[in-house]
């Protein structure tokens, strides 16, 4: 069995029912997931799946929403639900991996600067390898509160700056899939 696990965040309809959804960005991010999760499950990386939930809205499973994004196609090896930004917080997911021997996960979802990059900063401090690939993650346009807006790229690449060799590496949906042993390019 595989000590790598592919974690798959938040990748739910939900999103499309919230003010600051943007196709824009979609079809590259479903597509470099599609390849990540193919890629995992041909070389037999369980694909876990983490959706967010919550009591009302858009989030909550009643709403019909909590469900795969379309059009991403996935058979995880197992669901979690969670209620806070890290998918490793009161869902069972750090006792799967750890009964597992899993001691690398591959970071993917929505949102980058979010429930991404907060899961990866857990997983290295409770200490698993990350690899995080910000191709298969999506995040949205934000205003800082002094007015300056920063565009889903300003955002990944500071999510990038801010994990690379402290928390992850940083690494393209081929990269995570061959391993550890192939050099990521700075």
């Amino acid at each position: 069995m595989s000590d790598v696990a592919l974690l798959v965040i938040d990748v739910q309809e939900s999103f499309r029912h919230r003010p600051f959804w943007s196709e824009a960005d979609v079809p590259l991010f479903t597509e470099r997931l599609q390849a990540l999760i193919d890629g995992a499950a041909a070389r037999r990386i369980p694909v876990l799946q983490v959706f967010h939930v919550a009591e009302t809205g858009p989030f909550a499973v009643e709403s019909g929403h909590v469900r795969t994004l379309e059009p991403i196609v996935i058979a995880p090896a197992a669901m979690f639900h969670k209620r806070r930004h890290s998918a490793l917080v009161d869902t069972g997911l750090a006792g799967w991996l750890t009964q597992r021997g899993i001691r690398r996960l591959i970071v993917s979802g929505i949102r980058t600067e979010q429930c991404c990059e907060t899961t990866t900063r857990h997983a290295s401090d409770s200490g698993w390898q990350v690899d995080y690939v910000t191709e298969a993650t999506l995040t949205f346009a934000m205003t800082h509160p002094d007015g300056r807006s920063f565009s889903p790229d300003d955002i990944k690449a500071r999510t990038e700056l801010v994990l690379v060799d402290r928390f992850a590496r940083i690494a393209t949906v081929s990269q995570a899939l061959a391993g550890r042993d192939l050099p990521v390019a700075a």
